[in-house]
């Protein structure tokens, strides 16, 4: 909820259930961000990412009548993307790897960099971000939505346990578990969680490359070439942190890439048609 407080999303809500229209408007402009930032986390491609969002906003527009206000308004939209993304039919590469075979993965085709392999911000960026996000693949659905709610998207307990629809303690066990694996996995095998692993970004550039893993003239998740640049000291500071809190910070620290163009026509045209 990037642009508004609480009391303002409540006067938004009682607003648009009144049927007017701007109130709609602005509040599903405020909640687009967040529901975005969920489902590419939890789908890995953007143009994914962007259909879900898109049908999870349609969702909580069409289902806006049924909030009751008995939780904020945020935990009822972050149930309703939830739910969605859960009833989602699985993608081909959906856990289409263990953690085992995901590590082996990466330990082939390492390559020293030389002077002409494409090995520029940008391009390291975005080998950065895809294989950290396609190894939340290997986690199965209930523990990756956990783990980006509570890890990533840092909700409180209580909330995230709300929109899981589980108890608090059930909640703390299974992002444990989801810590605790998606941790250990990076601490022995990511090179930028733990320096000793041979695993590097530059050296994975020219595999990922001719696996056709990544395009080096159509990246898909690295945009901002001032983010790229920055990156070696946002990676120091996360360096710092306790082993156990590195994971989470490198995935709070990636660019998020922004929806598409077409987004603003879509909300315009299916607020419209509501509106009728």
């Amino acid at each position: 909820m990037a642009t508004c407080d609480t009391d303002s999303i409540a006067s938004l809500v009682a607003r648009s259930q009144a049927g007017e229209r701007a109130a709609l408007d602005a509040l599903i402009y405020s909640i687009q961000p967040t529901i975005y930032q969920l489902a590419q986390r939890f789908l890995m491609l953007p143009s994914d990412a962007e259909d879900a969002t898109q049908e999870i906003l349609l969702k909580i527009i069409t289902r806006l009548s049924q909030f009751d206000g008995k939780s904020h308004f945020k935990t009822w939209a972050y149930a309703v993307a939830k739910n969605h993304l859960l009833d989602l039919k699985r993608r081909p590469f959906e856990r289409a790897m263990s953690f085992d075979e995901f590590a082996e993965d990466l330990s082939q085709g390492l390559t020293t960099p030389s002077p002409n392999d494409p090995d520029t911000p940008l391009m390291l960026e975005e080998i950065r971000i895809g294989c950290t996000l396609a190894m939340l693949q290997c986690l199965d659905r209930d523990a990756r939505i956990t783990y980006i709610l509570g890890e990533i998207l840092e909700l409180e307990h209580a909330e995230a346990a709300e929109v899981l629809d589980i108890s608090n303690s059930a909640y703390r066990k299974r992002l444990s578990r989801a810590r605790s694996t998606v941790s250990a996995f990076m601490l022995g095998q990511c090179g930028l969680i733990n320096p000793s692993n041979a695993c590097r970004c530059s050296k994975r550039a020219k595999q990922a490359t001719a696996l056709g893993r990544v395009d080096p003239e159509q990246l898909i998740f690295s945009s901002s070439q001032e983010r790229a640049q920055q990156f070696p000291e946002v990676l120091s500071k996360i360096r710092l942190l306790e082993k156990n809190q590195r994971a989470a910070a490198l995935y709070r620290a990636q660019q998020q890439p922004e929806v598409s163009q077409n987004f603003p026509l879509w909300l315009k045209t299916t607020l419209s048609y509501h509106e009728q």
